[in-house]
């Protein structure tokens, strides 16, 4: 459906989470699992640090905000700082105003860090605590 197989997929997680291309979000998220977004946040992008969850963002997609998820895919922009807790794959396409905080990171030829890249062993702030709604609680 997306055409090219990213490598969040590929690490079998699933996408449950889409917000498409001509979508605008303007306030923070808070998910779990997987997240694809093709189109803009304007806010912070959180996940729990230990949950295993994954961003993915396309060439389309654009974050305002900070993030800050366990496994990360950019191939858009992100005006913020961006906190891997596990791994970060910068891809063609990437590019990041501000600071990378990285377990592990991958990056290709084309991507762009305007910031600093900092190796995170450990110690990354939990993203914050918050209860998640689902449908069937209205």
């Amino acid at each position: 459906m997306f055409g090219k197989k990213s490598n969040a997929s590929s690490r079998g997680t699933k996408i449950d989470t889409l917000i498409g291309q001509n979508s605008e979000l303007q306030g923070d998220i808070v998910f779990s699992g997987g997240l694809h977004v093709d189109g803009v946040i304007k806010g912070n992008v959180f996940a729990e640090a230990d949950s295993g969850s994954v961003l993915s963002l396309s060439e389309r997609g654009h974050i305002e905000g900070d993030v800050r998820v366990p496994n990360i895919v950019l191939n858009g922009s992100v005006k913020g700082d961006v906190h891997a807790v596990d791994h970060i794959e910068l891809a063609e396409k990437a590019r990041v105003v501000g600071n990378v905080y990285y377990k592990f990171i991958e990056m290709v030829r084309g991507a762009e860090v305007n910031g600093n890249l900092v190796h995170k062993e450990d110690g990354f702030q939990p993203a914050p605590k918050v209860e998640l709604l689902s449908a069937s609680s209205e």
